[in-house]
């Protein structure tokens, strides 16, 4: 047997909010398809109940696919969920939800697992001209209060400055005439300071993702994918997974990611998982028209590209052990 192992579903893209009836495909079949984005390999990886640590989901809306996290749940899968509610104006991330139906999303969430079972990612802190220091403790606080006795973990970041998210602000503040504002280390760490402490008011406590300058007595370095976490609320021993982090100062526990980039069509101006907004909106267009994509073991590909692949990673399986051991493959 296996060991079992965290399945991400995903970094890369928002599978709960658009391509839920995928990964339930992918669960009624016991695997999933995914690619290295680094180096293209192909693998395959178990999604059975009996080789499965737990699922991270991560989501900006998990409304469509909160009923299926419940049948998830009564099937014996353990689950968890990183849930962005970043409070920031429609302008900079078009195609998400209503703040207040997400905070009633989170909510339903909250009551049906628990709140151990939930990080909330007020990420990125975007500031702008128009997202300053004051508009972010404002509408941390008014989600603060909102999102009490529900969440007791919120984790927070600047945005990372990746070539392609770089693009996109100077490609935004063209088209919009905002600045989005890069302010110093010391600015950066007295307003995560200010929001920890209206955290810490509300029963929240503050983590920072990736970036540990902002780490000290009140702020705590976090794991999106934390092994000590999930073993408590799935009671099962993931001693035998090691730290795998997947960029500077990750602390994230090792994981399996089914997603795919370029994906995405929120169209959020910070994303790092796009580069750019019509790729990736052309791609959900061509799932949703063709319900062969809903199918298929890879996030994207048609049924029959998914069966070639298949079938080079069968032939392929032992050279494939070697290029990626950290990674375990079903066959």
């Amino acid at each position: 047997m296996m060991d079992m192992k965290i399945i991400s579903a995903s970094r890369r893209t928002d599978i709960p909010a658009f391509y839920g009836d995928w990964f339930m495909n992918r669960i009624a079949e016991g695997s999933a398809g995914y690619t290295n984005p680094f180096n293209n390999k192909k693998y395959i990886v178990s999604l059975k109940k009996e080789d499965t640590a737990a699922i991270v989901l991560w989501s900006k809306n998990f409304s469509p696919f909160t009923g299926n996290a419940i049948v998830l749940r009564d099937r014996g899968y353990s689950l968890f969920f990183n849930y962005t509610i970043t409070g920031l104006p429609k302008i900079f991330e078009p195609d998400t939800p209503r703040e207040e139906d997400t905070i009633e999303s989170m909510k339903l969430l909250s009551r049906e697992f628990s709140p151990e079972h939930i990080n909330w990612r007020y990420d990125p802190v975007l500031l702008s001209d128009i997202t300053g220091s004051d508009y972010h403790l404002n509408k941390f606080e008014t989600l603060c209060r909102s999102l009490s006795g529900y969440v007791k973990r919120c984790y927070i970041s600047f945005p990372t400055p990746y070539g392609k998210v770089e693009r996109s602000f100077k490609k935004f503040t063209s088209k919009t005439g905002i600045k989005i504002i890069s302010e110093d280390i010391k600015t950066r760490v007295n307003l995560a300071l200010k929001l920890s402490e209206i955290g810490r008011r509300y029963g929240i406590r503050i983590f920072s993702c990736c970036g540990d300058y902002l780490t000290g007595d009140k702020i705590s370095k976090g794991s999106c994918i934390d092994g000590t976490i999930l073993s408590a609320i799935s009671g099962k021993d993931l001693s035998h997974l090691k730290l795998r982090p997947t960029r500077k100062e990750c602390g994230c526990t090792d994981s399996t990611d089914v997603g795919i980039y370029d994906s995405c069509p929120h169209g959020c101006v910070y994303c790092y998982a796009n580069s750019n907004t019509e790729k990736a909106s052309s791609f959900y267009r061509r799932y949703i028209s063709d319900s062969g994509f809903k199918n298929s073991a890879f996030l994207g590909e048609s049924e029959e590209v998914s069966d070639l692949w298949i079938e080079e990673i069968k032939d392929n399986l032992n050279q494939s052990r070697n290029d990626d051991p950290v990674q375990h493959l079903l066959f």
